[in-house]
This record gives structure tokens, sequence and C-alpha cells, in this order.
């Protein structure tokens, strides 16, 4: 990314509905926070774009992106905050997740000092948003798993479910539960929004648990976007 903000933007489709001529089209910010080389960079391409670059450069600053995701009869604009993991540029976050509707604190598996700033990360946004705000705990670069994990799968978890987080493992470089992710911060913000039941259902039809599954080997992608104490119907969110 460039020392500026810098801009994407895309379409995803989550359902049949005509979103651009919707009453129901919502708008809602997003930012993802983590160190230096975790990926967030790598995460926020995967979703908008559908591209992955081995050789990333860091961010420096924040980069900015928008999605626009169909569901039902609506949509949601969310406005991806990607900000710069390294120390120096820690004192700007709040800036970035100040207002936001939702946060999706980033990891490396095979990386445990990645995982305890995520941690810190986490502490962070609950002492200085309100409970309003999602958060998701994703754990990157799954497809090393096998030979490089240094954090293991129930320990993220655990973490979650103790805290009221969505918990996922991700790999922006297969893909894998990327999409699912973010698609279900849609449902969760669209649910919590609308709060009825059509809405809920016109989410479910997209079938968000099958396509998880589906997306990666056998065996791998069960369980790991999981929703850890959160409450579909909310209270308030910031969109």
């Amino acid at each position: 990314m460039s020392g500026r903000p810098n801009s994407g933007q895309g379409a995803a489709s989550g359902g049949d509905g005509q979103a651009g001529k919707s009453s129901r089209n919502k708008q809602a910010k997003l930012v993802l926070l983590g160190d230096q080389g975790v990926g967030k960079s790598s995460i926020a391409l995967r979703f908008v774009r559908g591209e992955f670059h081995e050789n990333h450069e860091a961010t420096i600053g924040a980069a900015f992106l928008t999605q626009t995701v169909n569901v039902g009869q609506g949509s949601i604009k969310l406005d991806i905050w990607d900000t710069a993991g390294q120390e120096r540029y820690h004192s700007l976050a709040p800036m970035y997740y100040r207002g936001a509707a939702a946060a999706v604190v980033v990891y490396d598996i095979n990386n445990a000092n990645t995982f305890t700033r995520a941690l810190a990360w986490v502490k962070e946004l609950r002492q200085q948003t309100t409970n309003s705000v999602l958060i998701v705990l994703a754990g990157n670069k799954a497809d090393l798993a096998s030979e490089h994990r240094a954090v293991p799968v129930e320990e993220g978890r655990s973490f979650a479910e103790e805290n009221g987080l969505v918990f996922a493992e991700v790999s922006a470089k297969t893909g894998m539960a990327v999409q699912e992710v973010f698609m279900t911060i849609v449902i969760l913000k669209l649910s919590s929004l609308n709060k009825c039941s059509t809405t809920r259902d016109s989410l479910a039809a997209h079938k968000l648990s099958r396509k998880a599954e589906d997306g990666v080997a056998e065996g791998t992608q069960k369980d790991r976007v999981r929703l850890s104490g959160r409450d579909e119907e909310g209270s308030s969110c910031r969109c």
C-alpha cells in the first residue's frame, strides 16, 4: 500500500435482492488491526478484489477500500480501513477505529508474538469503544499451519468465546474463510440494524456455514468461523 490512504472498491453478492433500488441500503465502517506482517492488507485485498500478492509492501499510515455486499432486499457498503502494523503508527489507530461498526483483529497463527499483540488490540478496543462494536479475532496464514503453527486453534477459539468475539482462522493466500468472515460481519450488523425476521431469513439463504465447509480441503474448514457469545439482535451499532 502507498503512504497515503488508498482506495479500492468492488461488489459482492449474498442474495438475490435489487440492492441498488432498496431503501434498506446501509453503510458501515470496518477497521483491520494487528502487527506488521500478519496479512491485514492481504485479507482486505482478497475480499475486495480477489487478489493475493506474495510480496506485499508494508502499509504506511492506513489504506482505504470499499466493498458493497448485496444481501436479500438490501445492501451494506463496507468502508474498510487497513491500518499500519508498525509500532510507530499505533498512536494513529484510534482515529481509524473510532466510530467503527466492526473490527477485524488479525494475528499470524505461526507467530505467537502476534497473537499476544492481537489480545492487546482487543483489550484496547474494549476500553476505547462501545460494546456495539463487533470484534473478529482472525488467525491468518492457516495454509502454513501443518508445518509452522505456533498458536493452537483452541487457544484463539477459547479467548474469543471468553470475550464475546467472532473467531476465525483464515488464509489470505488461498482465500480460505476470508469471504465468510466478512459475510458474518454483514449478517450480524444487518441483523442488528434491521431487527426483523425477514432479514434474518434472507441472510440464512446465503448458507454461510455450508459455503465455509466447501471452500477448502476436507476437514480443515469446519468451525473455522465461529460466533462466540455474540447476540445477533444486538443493541445498537455505529454504522
